[in-house]
């Protein structure tokens, strides 16, 4: 009984140490940034902290046409681009862009600060997401 036992476990150890053979390599932030979605998104991010809002708008636009691989990449760019519109008072744009996060992510949600803004703040709230 023993004998099968440890010959079981063996056979066991075996299979699950061949299985790491098949997994694919990890992904690597340089993979994730040759992505044309992604690369766009990241350039987007460093224009709006930049405050050179028409380039991340732009920017933004292409990530999301491009196809950005997370769900949570998505919903980042249809925020950014809510903060954009709400600040150029496009309030329906800027409430168009709060649901596309959402429906991008539906774990999506404003930091405490961010949903305390004077501008897209009241938007986020009346809407309710």
């Amino acid at each position: 009984m023993k004998q099968l036992l440890v010959f079981s476990l063996s056979i066991f150890l075996l299979g699950i140490s061949g299985c790491s053979a098949f997994l694919p390599p990890p992904v690597g932030l340089t993979d994730i940034t040759a992505r044309p979605g992604e690369k766009a998104l990241l350039g987007a991010l460093r224009a709006y902290e930049e405050a050179r809002y028409p380039d991340s708008e732009k920017l933004l636009t292409t990530a999301l046409q491009a196809g950005l691989v997370s769900s949570k990449d998505r919903a980042a760019a249809h925020k950014h681009l809510a903060f954009i519109y709400c600040t150029s008072r496009r309030m329906k744009e800027c409430e168009s862009a709060f649901r596309s996060a959402r429906q991008a992510d539906p774990t999506f949600t404003l930091s405490k600060a961010e949903a305390g803004h004077p501008l897209w703040g009241p938007v986020f709230k009346r809407l309710q997401l």
